[in-house]
């Protein structure tokens, strides 16, 4: 009779065959938590009125019968029914639902590993407030030397693991055991899960890495632009597999909706990893989807290319489809946006006049002050290299500019927390320079100059390569000189870069779109180069 009624209750096609069984005795504890589950599965499919479903007596009924023996319920049974009576309406702080809770808490010793996984997965999903979800976390914790399929650790990490940084801790050591039998996907799902969770867990990034490079099979897209978008949101860069995601990627990106693509460039700029053929083709899907891209998306795509120091091979057509959709939409910009559009173009040397202008402008800095933002930081930073290039690089433009109080130019600011903040080549330069050229006072150290770049130390040479005493010229780089003679005839000043480069990229330098805009400014303003890295 028990098997005949679970069959009834599996094979009801509608609430009201359901109800009709819970007259009488016959039902046990567990056939009424059976009921339930199905009752809220056929309100789900059937969109029923669950007000009017509480109210039905014999609903009621099952309610009771289960509360009445509840100990007696099976554990999957139990654990349906938890699920189950939120769906249908029943207030979470009520006494059926919280009568269900505690028989779960009580039991949770004695669940099965996947009941408990389950139930955790169940109730992270229901956003669960109480104390029942704390402690499936704690045995969790406990027993997660039992997990040994990857679909549940992947499933944790992704779904339960930033509830519990100790209980993510134990499954990014699992992960690292398993990593080996993931397959694309659950790899994926894994990057994913600590890009979400900021957690750059180095040791299983190399392991997902080399895993993933030695999947024989094309990977799907999904795999592709989700494990692009991990690595950019950790900052991991893997050069084989970075090289791989961008020969894989490049076949699907027509098919890639504008956002997509705009996201993808987006990773490799943050990423400084330059795909040449894959970011022509991006440059190509710019040129064929002018109008399918937003104006937001197309600014993106621009900024990522300046980032890489990237000119398209059809750079004319590029920049000219580039300029006609900013045309006019410039005032709908975030100032923010703006400013790093502006900076890009005078990156890829595309700057026009009305550009600099509207960005140079006393109204359009007033948008900025009083914003302490790191992005408005960044912000007044670019300012500084678009008046640069305003002021060097772009022949007939006549103002306006910055105001000198904007300009920084601080000179020489070689102090004790100068020293304590510098990197070990800092402090080799400061002090091998002073004794290759005679003397301290031949050298100035860490010079930010009116054109938005640090100098890591300035030297001036005559025409015969002897060193003079730096301080003793006129300094148009900075807004206030300690000098005032001129430089003699045939003096030179020299530059010391440190450059900061990704140890995989061997073109590193002409990588960085913000180098060269530095290199081509202090150039312009009459440097002589010395880079080190």
């Amino acid at each position: 009779e028990e098997q005949q009624l679970r069959e009834l209750i599996r094979t009801a096609g509608s609430a009201q065959e359901l109800l009709q069984l819970s007259r009488g005795n016959a039902l046990s504890s567990n056939l009424a938590a059976l009921a339930i589950a199905r009752l809220a599965r056929l309100s789900g499919e059937q969109r029923l009125d669950t007000q009017s479903l509480r109210g039905d007596p014999r609903f009621q009924q099952l309610l009771g019968t289960l509360d009445a023996q509840i100990s007696q319920v099976w554990n999957s049974a139990l654990l349906q029914v938890l699920r189950s009576l939120p769906a249908l309406g029943l207030a979470r702080g009520g006494r059926q639902v919280r009568s269900v809770e505690q028989e779960v808490l009580w039991r949770l010793r004695r669940l099965p590993l996947h009941q408990l996984v389950q139930l955790a997965e169940q109730l992270a999903g229901q956003g669960h407030q109480g104390l029942l979800l704390p402690e499936v976390l704690r045995k969790l914790e406990l027993r997660w030397t039992e997990l040994e399929d990857t679909r549940t650790v992947v499933t944790l990490m992704a779904k339960v693991g930033h509830l519990s940084p100790a209980l993510m801790e134990r499954l990014e050591d699992k992960a690292l055991e398993l990593a080996e039998q993931f397959d694309p996907d659950e790899l994926r799902r894994v990057a994913l899960a600590l890009a979400l969770q900021q957690r750059r867990c180095v040791p299983l990034l190399r392991a997902l890495s080399y895993h993933l490079l030695q999947k024989p099979a094309e990977l799907p897209l999904p795999v592709l632009t989700d494990l692009l978008f991990a690595f950019s949101k950790l900052s991991f860069q893997q050069p084989q597999v970075l090289h791989r995601l961008a020969l894989e990627l490049q076949p699907h990106l027509g098919s890639l909706s504008p956002a997509q693509v705009s996201r993808c460039a987006r990773s490799f700029a943050s990423l400084r990893w330059l795909s040449r053929p894959l970011a022509e083709a991006m440059a190509q899907y710019c040129l064929d989807n002018a109008q399918e891209l937003s104006i937001t998306q197309l600014c993106g795509i621009l900024v990522s290319f300046a980032r890489l120091n990237f000119q398209p091979s059809s750079s004319e057509e590029f920049f000219s489809m580039i300029h006609e959709r900013l045309q006019g939409q410039e005032q709908q910009l975030d100032v923010h946006l703006l400013t790093d559009v502006v900076w890009s173009l005078c990156v890829l040397q595309q700057p026009q006049h009305p550009h600099l202008r509207q960005v140079l402008s006393p109204e359009f800095q007033a948008r900025l002050r009083g914003d302490s933002s790191l992005r408005a930081q960044s912000s007044w930073l670019k300012l500084l290299h678009i008046n640069a290039t305003a002021r060097l690089e772009a022949p007939g433009y006549e103002g306006p500019f910055l105001p000198p109080e904007l300009l920084g130019g601080d000179g020489d600011r070689d102090r004790d927390k100068d020293k304590e903040k510098a990197t070990p080549l800092q402090r080799w330069l400061r002090e091998a320079l002073p004794g290759a050229l005679g003397g301290h006072d031949l050298v100035r150290y860490n010079v930010s100059t009116v054109y938005g770049w640090d100098i890591d130390a300035e030297a001036v040479l005559d025409s015969d390569n002897k060193p003079l005493p730096v301080r003793d010229f006129s300094a148009p780089h900075l807004s206030h000189s300690e000098g005032t003679k001129p430089l003699p005839p045939g003096a030179r000043r020299v530059a010391v870069l440190r450059w900061e480069l990704p140890q995989f990229s061997s073109r590193g330098r002409e990588l960085l779109g913000r180098g060269s805009l530095a290199r081509r400014h202090l150039r312009a303003a009459g440097f002589l180069l010395a880079e080190v890295s």
